[in-house]
């Protein structure tokens, strides 16, 4: 039975939901497995152009599960090959938006983190607890959670493992909207649905020149910046947006 559901619940916009509630959600090796098929995939696919990952309300995901790995070994661990798992994600071309509801602790604050936007219920939880496991975050927590809050709130929360309520999370540059209890699931749909409908050459350069940018020098960055966008002028896609402005009617985005 997979452990993940995939639904595609409007144009160009696909739904992803861990399915493991009996465990909030917790991220088993054959759960990440899934995962990473299932973004090879999407990140092939022309007609997807937004993703949302999600969990359920008591969960988006409690983190690693950790019955699988009370007596794994290091070569074991290394073998497993988790970050082709992980790569999958951050390598994915397309804008992808966690919805959170409940705890993303460990690996699944790790896998929010992996998301371009982060769209949390008012009583979602943000953390990464494996210090009190005798273990430290390996999928990106110490580096994408520092750059997120920055150093000195990260090493706090690194080194207590305590948790960041949903507005704690977004005063502190983690996530990026807040929505209602309940809510935060058809609001991060709604937001990938208009991201879907914006032109997809422009939102995927915006995607990787962005990322790319941020770990390079600014005058590197810049120049990135400026050669992407110049790009982007010989596309259809460009040429379709300005006419429908001028001619003010609602454009029909090819993705060339």
């Amino acid at each position: 039975m997979s452990l993940l559901v995939t639904e595609r619940p409007a144009p160009h916009v696909v739904l992803l939901r861990l399915d493991r509630p009996e465990v909030r959600n917790a991220l088993s090796p054959e759960l990440r497995g899934e995962l990473r098929v299932a973004f090879q995939a999407l990140s092939a696919d022309p007609d997807v152009r937004a993703v949302v990952v999600t969990g359920n309300g008591e969960a988006f995901s409690a983190g690693a599960d950790i019955r699988s790995m009370v007596e794994t070994t290091p070569g074991e661990m290394m073998r497993r090959g988790d970050d082709a798992n992980w790569s999958a994600i951050r390598d994915c071309p397309k804008p992808v938006i966690a919805a959170v509801s409940g705890y993303a602790l460990g690996g699944g604050c790790e896998l929010a983190m992996h998301a371009d936007i982060i769209v949390a219920a008012e009583s979602a939880r943000f953390g990464q607890p494996e210090v009190k496991l005798g273990i430290m975050p390996g999928a990106g927590g110490t580096q994408r959670l520092a750059r997120a809050v920055g150093r000195h709130r990260a090493m706090l929360l690194l080194l207590t493992g305590d948790m960041l309520t949903a507005r704690e999370a977004f005063d502190a540059g983690l996530v990026s909207m807040v929505s209602a209890d309940g809510s935060a699931l058809d609001d991060a749909l709604a937001l990938a649905s208009r991201i879907a409908a914006m032109p997809p050459l422009a939102v995927a350069e915006i995607k990787r020149v962005m990322h790319a940018g941020l770990e390079a020098p600014l005058d590197v960055a810049l120049e990135l910046e400026r050669r992407a966008a110049y790009l982007l002028f010989d596309t259809d896609d460009k040429r379709e947006a300005m006419r429908a402005f001028v001619e003010k009617r609602k454009p029909s985005f090819s993705g060339r």
